[in-house]
């Protein structure tokens, strides 16, 4: 993950609008009056979560990502944009030098590697006597059908010290590219040795779907540790990672809940059978970066740790955690001498939730399903929850013991948001604790100081390696695509000519910059295009000497592998047909993206009183918008649905 997508992965677009812009929540988009044209009655400006863009459907008809949303309302550029959103995100810009460009590509390299071991952990378990062992394992012990361990990309690695050096030292991979991959270790005196070996193995991907490393299992009892995870690697950092979140993020969005657990296990099996807004953080404590991740999708969490006095500690660190991650609202409250100060108010609901009869959610799943929709909708507000665990062994008749209790849980009651919530529990605890609950009015809680955590982020190519076995969301699609329009124009800008050709011989429009979603392409797109425009230099030259990085997803039809087959010069020409295509495909998917918005917004519109019914049915903008884009369906539709040819 590169700079870019790493900041629009910090940042939520919501957070960032709602600052300018009031919005109302309507079903899992936002709605309000568009900031950049005059507008007092129909709120045609939407906020889009899932996709993290915006749209205004009335005068201004504009759009775009986060970056487009900052450079428009601020008059910036992308760079500044770029930098204003870094700094927010508390994220350091590091300039494109040749050597980041080359880590890069590195990083990318180390990708593929992991995603070919994917591929070679499970062909050990499905086609090795010992590898249907662990197979075997996953089905009688953990409840795992074969289809969910194909989706999650189960594998096993054998009881071997060279079986996976050997395998790739075949294709040409050097020891080195492994270690740096952290697929094997190395000894003192520079001998390498697989680090995985006899466990179970499960790919553990960033929020994108990308490949970071793996977690192995043990399937001899004897064996030690019980869970080992790849080693901290360039693309392996467990403290800011999130298990199953690239599965989980639509369903968290969905539902409005994240659902926090501790193992690999509890994730896969909960998922399996249909509770897919659960994710864990990989055995550790919750982390602010882990959390900044949680809140783009919701401000409700449940913590379904173990009840032991581990995963009790765990709780109580995770829900710290979340409190200085998560953002705060001011209240202006009047203090017992009679003078106005503001509080401040958590904006989530944290709730824990109890596990029973020493069961780790994913026996629970399998037990009975319907016993987890219980155990998550009767989770406790972590003030019931502190206060108990606080309470348990301690005697609470001792004036000290109440005093320390009252000052753990007294920040997390000033957290709420809502006065009668908060009196209940002041009532609550002064009932526990057997106090005058004047004395908890009067106890004020010390001020909770958010720290901002800055960390270096490390760009990495964004190619995303396709395979049958995992999918994608449709930003990560779309970014693909766009990605490799732009990797092969930016290689022969001089097919523009042809492109522009053929799609207005199909009443389509010439290849814009509008071509493209996210904001750092329709930069690169502008770049590329001018380049054709200018002659001081070489179209490939001036495009280099603007110093764009653009990386190709390698469509395999399209690589060398191929061009054995084809006559001499077909390739080059069906790689041309395929990007043609490709832009169509764009923009078909851009067009069905803007009609189905505007349907949102008039179904979300019809809701409202009838005098502004009206209003919206006599907007001749928003129709002729409508009309314009079926239109233009239609004609890309029928481009897509023939055989594209070249000369």
């Amino acid at each position: 993950m590169n700079t870019i997508e790493e900041i629009k992965n910090q940042l939520d677009i919501v957070d960032v609008v709602s600052e300018t812009v009031k919005l109302r929540r309507s079903g899992k988009n936002y709605t309000g009056f568009c900031p950049f044209h005059a507008n007092t009655r129909t709120p045609a400006f939407v906020v889009f979560p899932d996709t993290g863009t915006w749209r205004c459907f009335g005068e201004c008809n504009e759009g775009g990502d986060i970056y487009r949303y900052v450079m428009k309302k601020e008059g910036v550029d992308f760079k500044e944009a770029l930098k204003m959103l870094a700094d927010r995100a508390g994220i350091q810009l590091e300039p494109l030098t040749p050597q980041k460009a080359e880590q890069n590509e590195r990083e990318e390299f180390l990708r593929k590697i992991l995603e070919e071991t994917v591929i070679y952990y499970r062909h050990q378990m499905l086609n090795t006597p010992a590898g249907q062992a662990a197979n075997q394992y996953l089905r009688e012990k953990r409840g795992i059908t074969d289809n969910t361990a194909e989706v999650w990309g189960l594998g096993y690695a054998p009881r071997s010290w060279d079986a996976l050096i050997s395998h790739f030292k075949a294709k040409g991979y050097l020891p080195q590219d492994l270690i740096d991959a952290g697929l094997v270790s190395q000894r003192d005196n520079g001998d390498v040795y697989d680090r995985f070996r006899h466990r179970l193995m499960i790919p553990i991907r960033d929020m994108s779907g990308k490949m970071t490393g793996f977690g192995g299992r043990v399937l001899d009892p004897d064996d030690v540790p019980k869970f080992m995870n790849s080693p901290q690697t360039a693309l392996f950092d467990k403290s800011a990672l999130l298990f199953g979140m690239d599965r989980a993020r639509k369903a968290i969005r969905a539902q409005g809940q994240a659902v926090i657990v501790e193992g690999y296990f509890d994730v896969i099996v909960p998922h399996q059978e249909g509770f897919e807004n659960v994710i864990s953080p990989m055995g550790t404590a919750l982390t602010e970066v882990q959390m900044r991740q949680l809140k783009r999708f919701t401000r409700n969490f449940i913590l379904a740790l173990d009840p032991d006095a581990a995963g009790q500690k765990a709780t109580l660190r995770g829900l710290e955690v979340a409190r200085g991650a998560l953002d705060h609202d001011s209240d202006p409250v009047f203090d017992a001498r009679g003078l106005l100060h503001n509080e401040s108010r958590l904006k989530a609901d944290l709730r824990v939730s109890t596990l029973p009869d020493d069961l780790d959610p994913d026996e629970i799943v399998l037990r009975d399903p319907k016993d987890w929709e219980d155990i998550v909708a009767s989770a406790r507000p972590i003030i019931y929850h502190v206060l108990d665990s606080l309470s348990e062994g301690q005697d609470t008749e001792d004036p000290k013991v109440k005093r320390t209790i009252a000052a753990q849980v007294l920040p997390l009651i000033n957290d709420v948001a809502d006065p009668v919530e908060r009196d209940a529990y002041r009532q609550h605890i002064a009932r526990t604790l057997k106090i005058d609950e004047r004395a908890l009015m009067d106890s004020r809680p010390t001020a909770n100081k958010r720290r901002s955590s800055r960390r270096q982020i490390t760009r990495a190519g964004q190619s995303v390696e396709k395979s049958s076995i995992f999918s994608i969301d449709e930003n990560q699609k779309v970014l693909g695509m766009e990605k490799e329009v732009l990797a092969y124009l930016s290689e022969k800008p001089e097919t523009i000519f042809k492109i522009d050709l053929f799609l207005r011989s199909n009443g389509l429009d010439a290849i814009s910059a509008e071509d493209f979603r996210n904001t750092e392409n329709q930069v690169a797109a502008d770049v590329i295009l001018a380049s054709m425009q200018q002659e001081a230099l070489d179209p490939v030259d001036y495009i280099k000497s603007k110093n764009i990085i653009i990386e190709l997803e390698r469509n395999p039809d399209l690589t060398e592998n191929g061009e054995d087959n084809d006559e001499p010069g077909r390739s080059e020409i069906r790689h041309l047909e395929e990007t043609v295509r490709l832009i169509m495909q764009l923009r078909q998917m851009a067009v069905n993206r803007e009609i189905n918005d505007i349907r949102f917004l008039q179904s979300e519109q019809e809701k409202e009183t009838e005098e502004e019914k009206n209003d919206l049915r006599a907007d001749p903008h928003t129709q002729k918008k409508l009309i314009t884009l079926i239109k233009a369906r239609g004609l890309l539709d029928r481009a897509l649905s023939k055989p594209i040819v070249i000369e």
